[in-house]
């Protein structure tokens, strides 16, 4: 099985600056990422950057650095572009991996590249259980309904699927959180990235609703393990701090 994995980590971030080279453990963030996504048993990791630092912090790292465009508005188009500088071929299975989860599971990442190999999917992502109602009513987790094949049928940052006058109770099989690791083909993500923003998209502030609303279909792998959020504010860091401190 081969794949690749593209690490999007843009430096500037409204609330943690320089994000990336944030160090824990004295190991920058970007780096810890880098080396969970090695361990998935991809055959080429690559940190795709708007800065030359980051750049130069791979390379001190012993990991391939692509440097890309500032005016990228997502960490997508960003990985597109490192698909066109290196010139993959059509079929070259990608996994995005956020630079902001030094927590990332390797197993997660093999499971999204090997299911897209093994069924021939061009555009996947994950899920995993919701444990609890405080995490399901956060709109900053985003809430996924699948089909009875796993595929996608809406996100949302509200509480979807929504039970009128019945009381939930959590860990439940009927609401899942999306996790951020995407998977595509090459040839798909410069389809995908040639399309204009669409409407649900800008109201959600989630871009895989772009592919929705244009009729493509997004295959959901349900992911089995503990998934920990990445790293948005200083009390994240502080959280993956107390964490990687204790391994």
């Amino acid at each position: 099985m081969s794949f690749k994995v593209v690490i999007p980590a843009r430096y500037n971030s409204s609330r943690l600056p320089g994000k990336p080279l944030i160090e824990i453990e004295g190991i920058p963030m970007v780096i810890h990422v880098a080396r969970k996504a090695k361990l998935s048993g991809a055959d080429e990791v690559i940190i795709a950057t708007d800065d030359t630092r980051i750049e130069q912090t791979a390379l001190e790292y012993n990991f391939n650095s692509v440097l890309t465009d500032i005016n990228h508005i997502s960490g997508t188009d960003r990985i597109n572009e490192v698909c066109q500088k290196i010139n993959w071929s059509n079929n070259t299975v990608i996994v995005n991996v956020q630079g902001d989860e030094p927590l990332i599971d390797p197993l997660l990442i093999n499971q999204i590249a090997e299911g897209m190999i093994k069924d021939r999917i061009n555009y996947a992502t994950a899920a995993v259980f919701f444990e609890n109602f405080e995490d399901f009513q956060n709109p900053s987790n985003v809430k996924v309904i699948l089909d009875k094949d796993d595929y996608a049928v809406y996100f949302s940052r509200a509480l979807i699927p929504f039970k009128k006058n019945v009381q939930v109770n959590f860990p439940s099989d009927t609401y899942y959180q999306h996790i951020g690791i995407y998977g595509y083909t090459a040839d798909f993500l410069n389809k995908f990235c040639a399309l204009p923003k669409s409407d649900l998209e800008e109201i959600e502030g989630l871009e895989q609703l772009r592919a929705i609303e244009n009729g493509i279909k997004i295959k959901i792998f349900k992911y089995q393990g503990n998934h920990s959020t990445g790293v948005d504010t200083a009390d994240d860091l502080r959280r993956i701090k107390k964490i990687l401190g204790a391994n």
